[in-house]
């Protein structure tokens, strides 16, 4: 896991979903989501808050909110732009497959945004599940991002013909893991689910699927062409991007998917 921490210290994650349109699309749907399923004034984890867009963003609207990373850096920044905030929030560098330190049944919402599809073993991925549902109370939702295994291959080869071998593509289908020492590593310690293996996970858990919605779709891939938009045309895109997000074929082809289920 110090690979991925290693990563994320040198990666500007607070630019993210903010430098351009394209990168927006996924914040804006996932909080129009957010806002539907989520109830006033509950009490939320967010166990991978990287540098806190979606926990300042919910703590904003009033709910009481603890956000825990694993990179040393984001929980810096997190508390920095705490020093702005008129509210506290708990925070904390935590490992997602061990949150010990919370009792159970504490949370209304847990937030699994980041560390699932950094989680390169079963092993890891069911720590950090049990975890979140130990801390989740009863009839409390559980939020997962995770990255489509069928999608990664070909953002990656079309940004970079380096990347375009049959090799590593072979290595994603097959097994959907990408290693820090791989030959041809393009991030760091990941694992690529799919739509089928992420509803079965939840099932398996014992999780009533409430929802299950792709965040940004292709939009990634066209940034050259969605950066260009006006606020009007890039505001069209983006009730349409809503309107098919849960749409079954548009799933497997976005850049981060995300579903949702109650304990």
């Amino acid at each position: 896991m110090n690979y991925v921490v290693e990563s994320y210290e040198n990666y500007k994650e607070e630019d993210r979903l903010t430098t351009n349109n394209a990168r927006k699309i996924e914040f804006i749907t996932t909080t129009r989501i957010l806002d539907e399923v989520i109830d006033a004034k509950s009490k939320i984890l967010d166990c991978a808050a990287g540098t806190g867009v979606y926990a300042f963003w919910l703590a904003d609207k009033g709910h009481d909110v603890t956000a825990t990373d694993i990179t040393p850096r984001h929980i810096d920044i997190i508390n920095q732009t705490l020093k702005t905030k008129e509210y506290s929030m708990n925070t904390a560098v935590l490992d997602a497959t061990d949150m010990s330190c919370f009792a159970d049944d504490t949370f209304d919402v847990v937030l699994n945004m980041g560390p699932f599809y950094h989680l390169i073993t079963k092993e890891q991925r069911e720590k950090c599940l049990n975890e979140c549902l130990r801390v989740l109370k009863k009839d409390g939702l559980l939020i997962t991002a995770y990255i489509p295994r069928y999608y990664i291959f070909q953002c990656i080869a079309t940004s970079d013909v380096k990347y375009l071998d049959g090799r590593l593509a072979n290595q994603l289908i097959e097994t959907g893991v990408l290693k820090h020492d791989d030959e041809k590593c393009f991030w760091t310690d990941t694992y690529y689910s799919s739509k089928e293996e992420m509803e079965s996970i939840y099932e398996e858990h014992g999780m009533e699927i409430i929802d299950h919605f792709a965040q940004d779709g292709l939009a990634p891939l066209l940034s050259h062409k969605v950066d260009n938009w006006n606020e009007s045309q890039f505001k069209t895109w983006c009730d349409y991007h809503y309107k098919i997000c849960r749409e079954q074929s548009i799933l497997g082809s976005s850049n981060h998917v995300v579903i949702i289920g109650r304990k």
